[in-house]
C-alpha cells in the first residue's frame, strides 16, 4: 500500500474512531451535566485544571519525543528502533512518576488555596494513580504514529471509554447522596481504572509489533541526549503553558465570584462554558484530530530529507482543508446555536456562549492544526514562545475585563486569543516552510462559499421543513454541508485530497 493510501486509511480510521469515542464523550457529558448539575460541573472542570498540568508533565514532551524520534530511527536504521524506544519507555516511565508523586502531595494545598475548594482533594488523589501508565501510553502512541499504525491506539481508546463510562455509570448511583466532593470522586475513579487498563492493551500491542522490527542493534550514540533535546523544550513549554491554563481557570471562577457575589452561581457559569458549552464546540475537531496527529512524522520526514516541494504540497493542503472544515462547524454551530443547545442540554442559556464562540472555531481548529506542522518542522522553541504571549495575555484580560463584564468578558478573551495564536502559526509555518499563504484560497473563500450556502437553504428549504428541531436541524445541515462541499469541491478543495491531475 502506497504512502498516500496508508496516510488516507489511517486517517479514516481516527476519524471514525475519533467521531464515536467524541460522540459517546458528548452523551455521556450530557449525562454527568444532569446528575451533578451546573456546579457539580464547574468544580469537576476545575480539578481537572490542576490534573491537566500533571498530565502535561507526565505525557507531552514524551509523546511527541517518541514519534520523531521513531519516524526518525524507522527512515535511516529501523534496527536500532526497539533500543532506543526502550530508553524513550524509561524516561517515560520515570516523568510519569514524578507526576503522580507531585500531584498527589500537591493535591491539598492547589484545591485549597489555588483552586479554593477543599472539594477537590480526594478526587485529585485518585488521578494522580493514573500518570504512570497514562505516561508510558504517551510514549507507545507516539511510537505508533512513526509506525503509521492506529489500530492499537484506536483499539485502546475505545476500550478506555467503553470501561470509565461503565464505571461511572456503576459509581455514581452509590454516592448520589453524598455531595459534589465524591460525585466528583466516582467519576475520577472510573477515569482512573480505564486509563490504567487502556495501557495494558497498549503494552501487549507493543509486545507483538516490536518482533517484526528486525535484529536489534545497539542504539546510534547519544539516544539520551535526542530525547532530551525534543523533550525539553516541549516539556517546558506545554508545562509552563498548562501551569498558566491553571492559573487562567481558577482566576476565572475568582473573577466572577467578584462579579456575581455567588460562589455557587460563578462556579455554574464556569462549569456551563468549560463542561457544556466547549464541548459541543471542539467535537466536530473530531474530523480534523487525526489529520492533525498524523502529519507530524508525515511532515518530519519530508523536512528531514529535504523534500521542499512535497513540504509545501503537504502544508498546503492541510491548511486549505482545515479552513473549509473548521469555517462549515463554526457556521453550522452558530446558526444552530440556540436549537442546540435545547436538544443537547436542554438549557437555551447555553446557545449563547455556542453563538458568540461559533466564528472563534476556524481560529481554534488552525491553531492546533498549525501547532502540530509546527512541531513537525522541529519549531518546539516557537511553539512555546506563541503559547507563552497567548497564555500572558488571556490572564491579562481576565484580570481587566471579568471583573466588570462577568463571562461576556471572558467571551471576548477567548475571541481575541484564538485569532492571534492562529495568526502567529500561520505566520511562522510560512517562513519556516518557504511556502506562500494564499489568504484568499484558504480563508475568504471558504467564508464566503459557506454563507451563499446557508442562505440558498435558509430561505429556499428551511421554511418548507416541519417545526420539530428534532427533524428540522440535522436536514437544515445536511443540505447546508452537502451543498458547502460540492461547491468547494468546484473551487479547488479537490486537490487537497488527491492532488493536481
Amino acid at each position: 500500500m502506497g504512502k498516500v493510501q496508508t496516510y488516507l486509511k489511517n486517517a479514516a480510521i481516527l476519524t471514525v474512531t475519533g467521531l464515536a469515542l467524541r460522540g459517546a464523550g458528548m452523551f455521556f457529558r450530557v449525562y454527568l451535566a444532569n446528575q451533578m448539575g451546573a456546579e457539580g460541573m464547574g468544580l469537576y472542570q476545575l480539578i481537572f485544571t490542576v490534573y491537566s498540568l500533571f498530565i502535561t508533565l507526565a505525557t507531552s514532551g514524551i509523546s511527541m519525543a517518541s514519534t520523531r524520534i521513531a519516524a526518525e530511527e524507522l527512515a535511516r536504521n529501523q534496527g536500532c528502533v526497539r533500543s532506543v524506544m526502550a530508553r524513550v519507555l524509561r524516561m517515560g516511565l520515570a516523568l510519569g512518576l514524578l507526576a503522580a508523586v507531585g500531584q498527589y502531595l500537591c493535591a491539598y494545598p492547589a484545591a485549597r488555596f489555588l483552586l479554593g475548594d477543599a472539594r477537590a482533594v480526594l478526587a485529585l488523589r485518585i488521578l494522580s494513580i493514573s500518570l504512570p501508565f497514562m505516561a508510558v501510553a504517551a510514549a507507545l502512541r507516539g511510537y505508533f504514529f512513526a509506525r503509521e499504525r492506529v489500530s492499537p491506539n484506536t483499539n485502546s481508546q475505545i476500550l478506555e471509554q467503553i470501561v470509565r463510562i461503565a464505571l461511572v455509570l456503576s459509581f455514581l448511583p452509590l454516592v448520589e447522596d453524598w455531595g459534589v466532593e465524591y460525585t466528583c470522586a466516582a467519576v475520577v475513579a472510573g477515569n482512573t481504572v480505564s486509563e490504567i487498563l487502556s495501557t495494558l492493551v497498549m503494552v501487549c500491542y507493543y509486545a507483538g509489533d516490536k518482533k517484526h522490527l528486525g535484529k536489534q542493534k545497539r542504539p546510534p550514540a547519544g539516544v539520551y541526549g535526542r530525547i532530551w533535546s525534543i523533550l525539553a523544550p516541549v516539556e517546558g513549554g506545554r508545562c509552563l503553558d498548562s501551569a498558566l491554563h491553571m492559573v487562567e481557570n481558577s482566576l476565572v471562577p475568582a473573577c466572577l465570584l467578584h462579579f456575581l457575589g455567588s460562589r455557587e452561581q460563578s462556579l455554574a457559569q464556569f462549569g456551563a462554558l468549560k463542561g457544556m458549552a466547549m464541548p459541543l464546540l471542539l467535537f466536530p475537531f473530531s474530523f480534523l484530530n487525526p489529520l492533525a496527529t498524523l502529519i507530524l512524522p508525515q511532515v518530519t520526514q519530508a523536512h528531514i530529507l529535504g523534500h521542499k516541494k512535497s513540504l509545501e504540497h503537504l502544508v498546503g493542503r492541510m491548511m486549505l482543508l482545515t479552513n473549509t472544515f473548521s469555517v462549515l462547524a463554526g457556521g453550522l454551530v452558530g446558526l444552530y446555536a440556540y436549537p442546540l443547545a435545547r436538544m443537547i442540554y436542554n438549557d437555551e442559556s447555553i446557545g449563547f456562549y455556542l453563538l458568540v464562540l461559533a466564528p472563534v472555531l476556524p481560529g481554534m481548529y488552525l491553531d492546533a492544526m498549525g501547532d502540530s506542522i509546527l512541531k513537525g518542522l522541529g519549531e518546539e522553541v516557537a511553539t512555546f514562545r506563541y503559547s507563552l504571549w497567548d497564555s500572558i495575555m488571556r490572564i491579562g484580560l481576565i484580570l481587566l475585563l471579568m471583573p466588570r463584564w462577568g463571562m461576556n468578558g471572558f467571551l471576548v478573551v477567548m475571541l481575541c486569543s484564538n485569532v492571534t495564536a492562529a495568526l502567529l502559526n500561520i505566520l511562522r509555518i510560512q517562513k519556516v516552510a518557504g511556502i506562500r499563504t494564499y489568504w484568499y484560497r484558504w480563508f475568504i473563500q471558504p467564508a464566503w462559499v459557506f454563507g451563499v450556502c446557508a442562505a440558498i437553504v435558509w430561505f429556499g428549504v428551511i421554511p418548507f421543513l416541519p417545526q420539530n428541531e428534532w427533524l428540522a436541524v440535522p436536514i437544515g445541515a445536511l443540505c447546508i454541508t452537502g451543498i458547502y462541499i460540492l461547491a468547494m469541491m468546484q473551487l479547488g478543495l479537490k486537490e487537497a485530497f488527491w492532488g493536481k491531475r
